[in-house]
């Protein structure tokens, strides 16, 4: 039965008048999967709720932060006190030391670190720093990640560019894009043949250690290692993307998973509880070139802001506390989902390869193992269209795009599992009719 999103149907068209496609960030408008994008009023635990009174259980959890759930009580509390001692104050407070105590416990390749507002700013920032460092400028990253919007990463970029199917974007000059080298993931030959092309040229690798900006694609066995060689053999940085895996996969991240110390790390998603809140961060001889002390510049008006800081700490206190059992839970729980949809939809003879690290996965409509973007690019993204359209009717919310990951929470349970496969046992009937 269709969803009733009358209301949300005219919150759409109030917000096309004014913002750009009544959104502001592209995916949110379903281009990719069609039908009404759903207009969010309040979620609690592993469901949202929209203005026409639907409730949806959540797989992409604000694309990754409330690895809690929606609404966790410590969380909630913990910002409503520090907004009672004011919003922001543009000045240091202790609680940024705290958080940051709590980031170094858990990721110990951390010496020193920053925090800014946003992903993109944490990547933008950390490849700066590489470059002021080495005194080199080309930097290589990898087709179909994503590290936030600044000029240079645009370049064969995934999250929404691959989902609207955008090359790069408009208003990106050549001139900034010259120095950013793209090359397949998973392909080390690609980065050596890189390397002995320009030699003393390249500052640094940048890489998403589970790629989940299109789809979720996990490192083939030695890929990492190899990288971390790679860039050592040369004088070049290693930078592990983190803001998607960190605290997510475990809670040292991808590099306490697969044993890799980078030189700097950038964070996000879950260290802001919600809230908008980064950070990069590394060895601290790489850290002091930042100003005051060292002469690569980055400031923030509102890093380190003070309602972020408090949902943070609550958010990785919790982690910290409950380690041995959040993390097994969440495994179990997220391999019964994927692994579940996946064997049903071989006995509906629907082609469906599952990629799946930790708590992230997603269904890729292809028979074709998927282990770089050009693979997930050759899903069929009608078929899942459809299957989101199916889904999102009976109840479960996935990322609109077939190129993005879905999250799976701590308020998830047996409950929702079962909800998820009786839902998708039904939508996938309807993409077999749709094939």
């Amino acid at each position: 039965m269709p969803l009733n999103l009358t209301e949300s149907r005219k919150l759409q068209h109030r917000a096309e008048q004014l913002l750009p496609g009544g959104v502001d960030s592209p995916v949110r408008a379903f281009r990719a999967v069609g039908g009404d994008p759903p207009f969010i009023t309040h979620a609690e635990g592993a469901y949202l709720y929209d203005a026409d009174g639907n409730r949806y259980l959540d797989y992409f959890g604000s694309w990754g932060p409330m690895i809690l759930g929606h609404a966790f009580p410590p969380v909630v509390q913990a910002i409503q006190q520090a907004a009672t001692r004011s919003a922001s104050f543009g000045a240091s407070t202790a609680a940024e030391s705290d958080l940051a105590e709590l980031v170094r416990r858990c990721v110990p390749s951390i010496g020193k670190l920053r925090f800014v507002s946003s992903g993109t700013e944490a990547c933008m920032t950390a490849i700066r720093l590489a470059r002021g460092f080495t005194g080199r400028k080309f930097v290589i990253k990898f087709e179909g990640c994503y590290h936030g919007h600044s000029d240079a990463m645009l370049v064969k970029a995934g999250s929404g560019v691959a989902t609207l199917g955008i090359p790069g974007s408009a208003g990106v000059p050549e001139e900034t894009a010259m120095h950013t080298i793209a090359l397949p993931f998973n392909d080390l030959e690609a980065i050596r043949a890189a390397f002995v092309a320009r030699p003393q040229e390249i500052a640094c690798v940048i890489v998403e250690p589970v790629v989940g900006n299109a789809g979720t694609i996990p490192p083939n066995p030695g890929y990492l290692e190899g990288l971390r060689a790679l860039t050592r053999e040369h004088g070049a940085l290693l930078i592990l993307d983190e803001v998607m895996t960190g605290f997510r996969v475990s809670l040292g991240g991808a590099q306490q998973l697969y044993n890799i110390q980078p030189d700097l790390t950038t964070l996000g998603k879950i260290i802001g509880g919600g809230l908008p809140c980064a950070a990069f961060g590394g060895r601290a001889d790489i850290m002091d070139h930042l100003a005051p002390v060292g002469p690569v510049y980055q400031a923030g008006t509102l890093s380190g802001n003070p309602l972020a800081m408090a949902a943070g700490i609550a958010t990785l206190n919790e982690l910290i506390a409950r380690e041995h059992e959040i993390y097994p839970a969440l495994e179990r729980t997220t391999a019964s989902i994927a692994e579940g949809v996946s064997k049903i939809a071989r006995e509906s003879g629907v082609d469906l390869t599952t990629n799946r690290v930790g708590s992230m996965f997603t269904w890729f409509f292809t028979a074709q193992t998927v282990t770089n973007y050009t693979d997930a690019a050759k899903s069929n993204t009608s078929a899942f269209g459809h299957f989101h359209r199916a889904m999102l009717e009976a109840g479960v919310w996935l990322p609109p795009s077939q190129y993005e990951a879905a999250f799976v929470s701590t308020a998830h349970g047996q409950r929702e599992i079962d909800i998820t496969l009786e839902a998708a046992r039904k939508a996938l009937a309807t993409v077999t009719t749709n094939r």
